[in-house]
């Protein structure tokens, strides 16, 4: 595709009359293949951004595009069909295996039982899940780090061009968390696919990002790449985000 895979134009939100903007007049745009990560601390307004893009929160203001189409011309389940959405309680079906959970949406867009089943071997070994030991597992008999795989199965289970990550390790202990963010690196690599993360954490945006997007109180402050961030922060607040990174 020609253009930006997602762009967000003055996009402004508040969540009741009279209350401080959650976003106030955000633009940024992601090229295809991309991965963006959003930056700030709890409250900046990255999650919303975020769900602005599969239309689970609507602006109050501006404009959001996909694919190069205005967000209120797509319908609501094409566009979230198309996009892999990963979030920190991942959000498993307890009541179904872990093979019937990967291939939910595949199900829906009416794939074959045979291709499904495809699918959900090979997506379950691409995270690093034994089909034969994990398909017919249920949430409940899985760790925290192999729910989170799970769930980063299910969002590609239909091989959407787009995927929306909101804290996606944000759950798991220091070394699942690195070790999940070098799989992360090399799936990347593999499925060139376009990603935007959210995450609080400074060295997971640096680390995982092409470019990072920096917000506060539901601005966006700065956006580059992460040596630009690191070596020319925008104003204090940025400086000070970063500071332990340099330290």
């Amino acid at each position: 595709m020609s253009g930006p895979a997602v762009e967000l134009r003055n996009v402004s939100k508040r969540f009741g009359a009279g209350a401080r903007p959650v976003l106030d007049r955000v633009s940024f745009r992601v090229e295809p293949g991309e991965t963006l990560v959003l930056l700030g601390s709890s409250g900046a307004g990255k999650t919303t951004a975020l769900r602005t893009i599969n239309r689970l929160v609507e602006p109050d203001e501006g404009e959001v595009e996909v694919e190069g189409r205005e967000i209120r011309s797509w319908d609501r389940i094409r566009l979230r069909r198309r996009t892999g959405y990963v979030i920190q309680d991942v959000g498993l079906l307890p009541h179904l295996s872990v093979a019937e959970n990967v291939e939910l949406v595949p199900k829906l867009e009416g794939w074959s039982e045979a291709r499904r089943s495809e699918r959900v071997r090979e997506l379950l070994a691409f995270v690093g899940l034994a089909p034969e030991r994990f398909a017919e597992k249920r949430p409940r008999d899985l760790s925290g780090g192999e729910r989170q795989r799970v769930g980063v199965a299910r969002a590609l289970a239909a091989d959407p061009p787009l995927l929306l990550m909101d804290e996606p390790f944000g759950a798991l202990d220091a070394v699942n968390r690195r070790r999940m963010q070098d799989e992360f690196l090399e799936m990347k690599q593999k499925l060139r696919k376009t990603i935007v993360i959210v995450t609080h954490d400074v060295p997971e945006a640096i680390k995982l990002g092409d470019r990072i997007g920096v917000m506060h109180a539901g601005r966006l402050l700065q956006l580059g790449p992460p040596s630009e961030i690191l070596d020319r922060p925008a104003d204090d607040f940025v400086a000070e985000l970063v500071h332990l990174v340099n330290a």
